[in-house]
């Protein structure tokens, strides 16, 4: 398997074992009728956690190649593995347009 993509779901575990949490503590620091001191806790245990646990550090990949670049969302397949396979009339309801 191709070590991108298994960084890539070693990182979407991650998120979504901290994802209550983090959740949690972003609330508490957003509220603004919550006491200073109380926000400021959840600030620095927000600040604790692990980077990888962000959503934000995921990036979409196609889980067939591993690349990062042009890749339908729906499918999870790159652009050029997608042609492939729809080529082949292996991706259902799809064809080659020609006209």
């Amino acid at each position: 398997m191709n070590y991108l993509i298994t960084k890539d779901v070693k990182k979407r575990e991650q998120v979504y074992t901290f994802e209550k949490s983090r959740l949690v503590l972003k609330t508490i620091a957003r509220t603004q009728s919550l006491s200073k001191k109380l926000q400021w806790k959840a600030r620095l245990k927000l600040s604790l956690l692990k980077k990888n646990g962000s959503s934000t550090r995921l990036k979409n990949r196609c889980v067939l190649t591993g690349r990062s670049h042009a890749v339908y969302r729906l499918l999870k397949i790159s652009r050029i593995k997608f042609r492939k396979l729809a080529s082949a009339g292996l991706v259902p309801g799809a064809k080659k347009a020609s006209w």
